[in-house]
């Protein structure tokens, strides 16, 4: 029996040979796509690929209007088009250098928020105190001190958002010089200036690679009372610097409450852009949404990190064309090509990817996962290109190398001075990243409300057609502004954030 859906397909570019299936699709459905008419030949689950016409074995398959990848064997119209038909295409991109660079027009008028001035003129969007473990070694004794605050032990600073340890694998065990040692100091010295910190205590064993004295000589100065470090061997053992740290901590916390939010322009935000657990409407719906929104945050003087270097992978050309200038742009394709060798080096490659789940959401190459990923960075020139944890100086679109991993890749964002984090997910992610906010976007409205306590943002409304991607951006924008100001994320509702601080270790275990 032939049955048929109203409007079941959402067509991406007029030269598509795909279309993506916006709910399930049975067997023998009749489809209408534009002009076009077809019967599905098998079922078809939401969110992926139907072909619209026949494609040849060893011809690209088209999405987004991009090559996606090539058929590996002939594909009727209707057809499923997925691993089992479907590969990476290994023909390479051509790069248009600056080609499609437009400078910013600033926002006629200029959006706000509610932030922490620090010295120095930096703007946090939380208020916490940090305890910060320079090795694995007093990992323990830094949770112990920030478990001392747990419950009702803040009910007197009111204007506190919490005590929080940052601990970590590293740290010893690792060469005392080289590029594994200086990547960890950089991160841990990002988080020990990022103005999320009112206060920071640093705590150490005593003997470890990663000493306490290189690793805080470089920080900037605090307000007395609010930085303190110490080492569990000269304090006399566990016991002894949990008090110390205790108390030292309970000192800063007095200091910490007389900070006040105050009206700062939204040039003061800088939000890490992830994607994690994707489907086959990441880079139709929630990607495009954010980066609706990411323009908007530049337009208004703000900046925008986007990073996974390894999910850019075979959509780089397009961010080369934005970049601000050649140089940017080959820093971009050098960090490319070291992954290119790193991988390949430990026996892999670069299309190791998608993930099981994201090739249960619809997803099938690495080409197809990297040009939805590409469009949370928007449409605004690439103004500049940093390595991990590397402090972000630029306004506007700027990529970090991280790696694809989201808690490794937004730990990096973070110590490069994001303070709020926009993470956009189908599958499900309930991730959280004190001491900074972290907003979860919904790519479709099932998972919205099957996880509607986890997601802060529904982008399946425009799956769904309810809503315009500029729509979405503009709303993303405001809650964008409203939670740097403080309104609560689900992820901080839940208490989520304490284990996520993940640095990236490239050195060798010795």
């Amino acid at each position: 029996m032939l049955t048929s859906l109203l409007n079941p397909l959402i067509l991406l570019g007029a030269n598509d040979s795909v279309a993506v299936a916006r709910e399930d699709i049975p067997v023998h459905t009749l489809l209408q796509v534009g002009s076009r008419q077809l019967t599905s030949a098998q079922p078809i689950a939401a969110g992926h690929k139907i072909a619209l016409q026949r494609i040849a074995a060893g011809e690209e398959v088209r999405k987004y209007g991009q090559i996606i990848g090539v058929a590996t064997q002939a594909i009727a119209p209707g057809e499923h088009v997925h691993t089992h038909n479907m590969a990476m295409s290994s023909e390479g991109r051509a790069h248009e250098v600056g080609r499609h660079f437009q400078p910013v027009m600033p926002a006629a008028r200029q959006a706000t928020f509610k932030g922490y001035v620090r010295p120095g003129g930096r703007v946090g969007t939380r208020n916490y105190i940090g305890v910060i473990s320079s090795v694995n070694c007093s990992a323990t004794v830094c949770r112990y001190i920030a478990d001392a605050f747990r419950g009702d032990a803040l009910k007197a600073y009111p204007h506190v958002d919490g005590v929080v340890a940052i601990t970590h694998g590293s740290g010893c065990g690792m060469g005392g010089t080289g590029e594994g040692l200086e990547l960890l100091r950089r991160t841990l010295r990002g988080y020990a200036d990022h103005p999320n910190f009112a206060g920071v205590l640093v705590i150490g064993l005593g003997c470890e690679v990663n000493q306490i004295a290189p690793l805080v000589e470089a920080l900037a100065a605090r307000e007395p009372g609010l930085f303190a470090a110490m080492t569990i061997q000269d304090e006399g053992g566990t016991r002894e610097t949990v008090a110390q740290g205790v108390a030292v901590v309970q000192n800063m916390l007095a200091l910490a409450d007389q900070a006040r939010r105050s009206t700062v322009p939204a040039s003061f935000l800088t939000v890490g852009l992830q994607c994690g657990g994707s489907d086959g409407y990441s880079g139709i719906s929630a990607n495009p949404a954010l980066g609706a929104a990411v323009d908007l945050v530049v337009q208004h003087g703000g900046t925008a990190i986007l990073s996974e270097t390894p999910e850019i992978y075979g959509a780089e050309h397009l961010l080369t064309a934005r970049a601000a200038s050649p140089e940017i742009a080959d820093k971009l394709m050098k960090r490319m090509h070291w992954w290119e060798n790193y991988t390949q080096l430990h026996g892999s490659d670069m299309n190791n990817n998608p993930s099981p789940g994201n090739k249960a959401g619809g997803i099938t190459t690495i080409l197809e996962k990297s040009l939805g990923a590409v469009a949370k960075g928007g449409s605004t020139g690439l103004m500049g290109v940093y390595e991990y944890a590397e402090p972000v100086q630029a306004r506007g679109l700027v990529f970090m190398d991280t790696p694809g991993y989201d808690p490794v890749s937004a730990t990096g964002q973070v110590a490069g001075g994001a303070n709020l984090i926009c993470f956009t997910t189908g599958r499900g992610s309930t991730y959280g990243c004190k001491p900074t906010p972290s907003l979860k976007l919904a790519t479709n409205s099932q998972l919205f409300r099957r996880m509607t306590m986890d997601m802060d943002f529904n982008c399946g409304e425009i799956v769904d057609g309810r809503m315009e991607v500029a729509e979405a951006g503009r709303r993303l924008f405001d809650l964008m502004l409203a939670t740097a100001s403080g309104a609560p994320t689900r992820s901080e509702e839940h208490g989520l954030g304490d284990n996520e601080f993940l640095p990236w270790q490239l050195s060798a275990v010795m």
